[in-house]
């Protein structure tokens, strides 16, 4: 992670943005001491496309009919994606 000080991350800060985006992190510093970082945004690990969790839920089904297991229907699939995650 490079350090960059708050002016020049303000007249720079275009290709800040596209270094950033292309993965690296900056940390900016106001005078000498770090005040924040900029990093590349992911994606909330939660947040799961509809296509890819269908995707998923099929796969399963698939799996468990390959392995004889008892069918399972899409909504306990869906209900026991938390299983041993009680609080």
């Amino acid at each position: 992670m490079r350090t960059v000080q708050a002016a020049e991350a303000e007249t720079h800060l275009a290709e800040l943005l596209r270094e950033v985006e292309e993965g690296e992190s900056v940390a900016i510093a106001r005078d000498g001491k770090t005040v924040a970082h900029i990093v590349p945004a992911a994606a909330p690990s939660a947040v799961v496309a509809p296509g890819k969790r269908r995707g998923a839920t099929a796969r399963l089904m698939q799996l468990r009919s390959e392995l004889r297991l008892a069918p399972m229907t899409r909504e306990e699939i869906l209900a026991s994606r938390h299983d041993g995650h009680r609080w």
